[in-house]
């Protein structure tokens, strides 16, 4: 009986053709906004993740200020480093200045970031963390000063407008010539595939920036990176005479600092994917107002299907089916619209933009979820439509003109 009831709903639906389809675009147009926004959330969170399992989990990130936007407010200094690098569980300290400069090449000039590392034993903390891999050239040695290493862009001609950088060029850093001997690795993001890396030792003469704005700390084995994030803000606290939440730096874990972006990029997800949600009801008030018109038009065919003997549970179960069965329906090609619009966005920002973690998802769960999301929205937005079909009077229902 439940499979008549179906292929009845199909015929009904495939008998009022444009409208049936201009009735589910409501549930087009929610669905593919929520599959898109969900595929794209999902897809950067796990690039992010993965970006950060590259990382490794024994890494400890120290920053002046409470946070991201106060790292311009104070420094980290060498005394500060040499105390971090004197609580029990820390293997390595690597400090790092970044700073907007000026780089001329030629007659051109530009502003980039410029960032000044270490070239001795503690640069391996960054290239692990930074993914800083050499594509061409060498990379920065013990002993050199006036020499650099360039991101990608440099060296593909989107810097100096077409001028394609390698090995051996000149450049001028803050009225200081470098000499450019090698090209890193695509990151994947513009601002690190424009960056240029320096000794910390010229970064600090150019920029006459004896402080840090970052130090990066590797963990011993064994240690709980948690456990020596506390003891170097006990130590720090103590050194700056400073209480407890009342620090003018910030210590984070990787794996502390990837909650943080999570949690940051799950809240805007929220927010959009809740207003796209406006849609999806926009879409199953259209389901209703189509199915209270389908009950005016069927109603004599109810009557006689009544008095053929048919059952309220009968008619009820006829019209929920065709109302879930125009939610799937919306939902299916609402879930392929979705997923090309996000795939389509992943491919303009990989190819256009250079940003590789700007990823989508197509997970069967996103997909499973939409579909059943879309039935659910059809069968309820058909409940009281089906209700007032199954108490028509048989009687009433046949004299209906």
């Amino acid at each position: 009986m439940k499979a008549q009831y179906f292929s009845l709903a199909v015929k009904n639906i495939r008998k009022k053709g444009v409208r049936s389809w201009l009735t589910m675009l409501g549930i087009f147009i929610g669905i593919a906004a929520v599959v898109s926004l969900t595929s794209l959330g999902q897809g950067m969170e796990d690039a992010i993740g993965d970006e950060f399992a590259k990382m490794g989990s024994d890494v400890i990130i120290i920053m002046p200020g409470t946070g991201f936007e106060s790292m311009g407010s104070n420094k980290l200094t060498e005394h500060d480093e040499r105390i971090i690098k004197n609580v029990r569980g820390v293997v390595n300290t690597a400090p790092m200045i970044s700073k907007i400069a000026k780089v001329d090449h030629g007659r051109e000039a530009v502003y980039t970031f410029v960032s000044g590392v270490p070239v001795d034993d503690r640069y391996k903390i960054l290239q692990d963390m930074e993914s800083f891999d050499i594509e061409e050239g060498r990379d920065l040695q013990d002993g050199d000063k006036y020499r650099t290493i360039a991101g990608i862009r440099f060296s593909e001609g989107d810097v100096f407008e077409g001028k394609k950088l390698k090995s051996g060029d000149k450049l001028v850093i803050d009225g200081v010539d470098f000499k450019l001997v090698g090209i890193l690795k695509r990151i994947g993001n513009d601002q690190d595939d424009s960056q240029l890396l320096i000794p910390l030792s010229a970064a600090e003469e150019i920029f006459s920036e004896p402080d840090y704005d970052t130090i990066m700390v590797r963990v011993k084995k064994g240690f709980e990176p948690s456990d020596v994030a506390d003891d170097i803000k006990q130590k720090m606290r103590r050194d700056r005479n400073q209480k407890e939440g009342e620090e003018d730096f910030n210590v984070q874990t990787s794996e502390q600092l990837l909650e943080s972006v999570g949690g940051v990029i799950s809240s805007v997800q929220s927010v959009v994917v809740g207003i796209a949600l406006i849609s999806l009801m926009v879409g199953g008030i259209g389901i209703m107002n189509a199915m209270y018109t389908s009950v005016l038009e069927r109603t004599q065919e109810i009557g006689v299907m009544k008095a053929l003997g048919a059952k309220r549970d009968d008619i009820l179960s006829m019209f929920l089916i065709e109302a879930g069965l125009m939610g799937a329906i919306g939902g299916v090609v609402g879930t392929i619209i979705g997923l090309v619009m996000s795939k389509s966005v992943e491919y303009y920002a990989v190819s256009q933009l250079n940003i590789t973690l700007l990823k989508a998802s197509t997970s069967p769960a996103i997909i499973f979820g939409a579909i059943s999301f879309s039935f659910i929205v059809g069968c309820v937005s058909g409940v009281f439509p089906a209700l007032q079909a199954s108490k028509l009077r048989p009687v009433e229902a046949l004299r209906y003109e």
